[in-house]
């Protein structure tokens, strides 16, 4: 109700301003992958980039890496838990208990022209539970009017690991109709670390196509579809006890768009959505393995939304209504020799139905200064449908029901203030998230971090937090920028696993049992420093600097805290030719948590070169990339290396992008 008041107050004020509207300040922060009508990578690293690569350069983003394929995204230091991913505004679900496929797994660059991000609790419209931050994958699609014909194809290759990526897409445009699509495969091979051992089980291969279709039914009004099927097979993951036999993905879409003549209402957008994961892990490959064990895990979502933006004088708003339905299921079979299978449900068939409402507006309040404001309330039901994974955790909990009631929510506001050379912001908002599925109803999933199995809780409360962010930037023209940042979450009922003396583990090797839990309080707070200086036309220099903080209820150490990070980069550029050197590492880590089971790790530097040629010859374009990362060979983990699993060691890498 909240939502429709804000919009339905700002409609009546500007029912006849003036169209030019103020620009929003909704996205943080944005990486270009690849332009809208062709497959040329923004990334120096070029065709050989994955999407994992492409999120390390958002600055709010860092990645907790099980192995060389499907990089799980943690934004302000918070995971998959805190982080709300859409692809194109759909909600999708990973399949995985170990979360071993990341959203983010099922897209390719070749598809992807942009990643954007929210930070915090402003959230996209489709987002929900968003308390660390939101991350949106735009997917590519060439649009009318754009060149009739264009196709691209490009190889890549990189020695350690002997990563080879092909990829070939085309596009065909008219005023009427539109369609892009293609193909691309990589395969990878076990890497070696910097030490010169190779890392067994971090091999990989997979297939992505994707096609995008839009008719422009009248002139202001388009219907668009996107298929998108990726299939990732012998994937290893070296920091678990198991690989993955198939990771799959079919992702699919159907929309329609208006877009109004005039007026304060400019677009309407409606967006039905379906799509299916399954996921199968693998231990058949493992050496000295105790007790074979098949893990399948499957989830399917069906979803809408519709999304109205305006514009005014002074108002840039937008009303969201979304709507979906998930449903996950996970088992496993244990066969232990010269004994009878042993069969257990670890996600009981959950499904969830969950709608919301959001608004937003961008307000020029005066010269130079705007407010933005953002709210939402969803309300979620739950589900557990698979009886005998009901029963199993009523064992633990015999006062709990199959069916659950949530509601959650958001509201944010910030103010920036934009005189010459300055721009200044100050923010603050509320949110919640309800439990996920595994921290409410997970049956004994063995966590490889801490080597503990963890039990759901359904009688969890809701999460909450309440942000405080601000920054500052100085601009002297286009030659110098500085900036500072940072952000504060303050939480409630904080959701984290906890010791439980009383039950016994089942995984062999595990230390014990953890029961999810609510801490009364809990703090992540993250501080940045960033400069970008123009030396001169053709050099240009960039730093940043990062410093995190987490603490637990007791002042003890949250996990996955990102130590001090740094990175120092130079690019040259003249007449086609781009050149780059990065020099990039961490701190030591000495405010780690050893009662969640993290350990120390050393401070490391690496150092990257690239260098790239771009060539036109008519309509035809070559562009060629080399590089070396990990120039020195360094031997190092990071904080976020799962097990402390070994980075890649020196890396040569080319590639050739040639577009028709």
């Amino acid at each position: 109700m909240f939502a429709l008041f804000v919009l339905s107050t700002i409609l009546s004020a500007n029912a006849d301003a003036d169209t030019t509207a103020a620009p929003l300040h909704e996205i943080d922060e944005v990486v270009v992958v690849t332009s809208a009508n062709d497959s040329r990578r923004r990334s120096l690293k070029g065709q050989t980039a994955s999407i994992d690569e492409h999120l390390s350069e958002l600055s709010r983003v860092n990645l907790v890496r099980r192995g060389s394929y499907a990089w799980e995204p943690v934004v302000n230091n918070m995971t998959t838990e805190r982080v709300s991913t859409t692809i194109d505004g759909m909600k999708i679900f990973y399949a995985c208990t170990d979360k071993m496929d990341p959203v983010t797994s099922y897209v390719e660059s070749g598809n992807l022209q942009s990643i954007s991000l929210n930070s915090g609790l402003n959230g996209n419209p489709q987002s929900t539970g968003n308390i660390g931050g939101s991350l949106d994958l735009k997917l590519r699609k060439v649009g009318f009017d754009s060149e009739t014909f264009v196709a691209n194809a490009s190889a890549g290759y990189e020695a350690n690991g002997h990563l080879q990526v092909y990829g070939a897409d085309a596009a065909i445009s008219t005023h009427r109709f539109y369609t892009n699509f293609g193909l691309f495969y990589r395969h990878a091979d076990n890497y070696r670390a910097g030490d010169g051992h190779v890392v067994d089980f971090s091999q990989f291969q997979k297939v992505n196509t994707f096609a995008n279709v839009g008719l422009r039914t009248g002139e202001r009004d388009i219907i668009e579809a996107t298929a998108i099927f990726d299939r990732a097979t012998d994937v290893g993951y070296p920091a678990l006890n198991m690989d993955v036999a198939k990771a799959e993905g079919i992702i699919t879409s159907l929309s329609h768009r208006h877009e109004f003549a005039d007026g304060f209402i400019r677009r309407w957008e409606t967006k039905a959505y379906y799509n299916h994961i399954t996921h199968i892990m693998d231990d058949t490959k493992r050496p000295d393995v105790a007790i074979h064990m098949d893990m399948p895990g499957e989830s399917w979502t069906a979803g809408l939304y519709s999304l109205i933006s305006a514009n005014g004088a002074r108002h840039e708003a937008q009303l969201n209504y979304d709507i979906y339905y998930n449903r996950v299921f996970a088992d496993m079979t244990m066969y232990p020799g010269g004994a009878a299978p042993m069969y257990m449900v670890t996600w009981p068939d959950v499904g969830t139905l969950c709608t919301g409402l959001a608004a937003s507006d961008d307000i020029a309040i005066g010269h130079n200064q705007h407010i933005h404001l953002s709210a939402k309330v969803a309300q979620q039901w739950q589900r557990l449908n698979d009886e005998e994974g009901y029963h199993a955790l009523k064992v633990f909990f015999p006062h709990m029901t199959d069916a659950y009631v949530q509601t959650i929510g958001r509201i944010a506001a910030s103010y920036a203030w934009q005189p010459t050379h300055w721009n200044v912001t100050l923010g603050a908002g509320w949110g919640s998230r309800a439990p996920t599925v595994t921290e409410a109803y997970g049956y004994y999933l063995n966590n490889t971090f801490d080597q503990y199995d963890y039990i759901g809780n359904p009688h969890l409360s809701n999460e909450s937090a309440v942000e405080l962010n601000a920054s500052a930037r100085w601009t002297e023209g286009s030659r110098l920028t500085i900036g500072v940042e940072g952000n504060t979450f303050l939480f409630s009922d904080y959701i984290i696993g906890q010791f439980e003396d009383r039950l016994s583990a089942m995984t062999v090797g595990a230390e014990g049992v953890k029961v999810y839990g609510n801490l009364s309080h809990a703090t992540i707070a993250n501080a940045s420093f960033n400069a970008q200086w123009q030396a001169t036309d053709g050099l240009a220099w960039r730093g940043k600097l990062g410093y995190s903080l987490g603490r637990d209820d007791e002042g003890d150490p949250l996990p996955l805290i990102s130590p001090v990070a740094y990175a120092l980069a130079a690019t040259y550029s003249r007449s086609g030719f781009m050149a780059n050197a990065e020099l990039k590492g961490n701190a030591r880590q000495v405010d780690f948590g050893p009662k969640y089971g993290e350990t120390e790790t050393l401070a490391y530097a690496v150092v990257n070169l690239s260098a790239q040629y771009a060539l036109a010859i008519k309509k035809t374009s070559l562009v060629v990339r080399v590089g070396v990362e990990n120039l020195l060979d360094k031997a190092y983990t990071t904080y976020a290396d799962w097990r402390e699993i070994p980075q890649k060691g020196r890396n040569v890498y080319a590639n050739v992008a040639v577009t028709f």
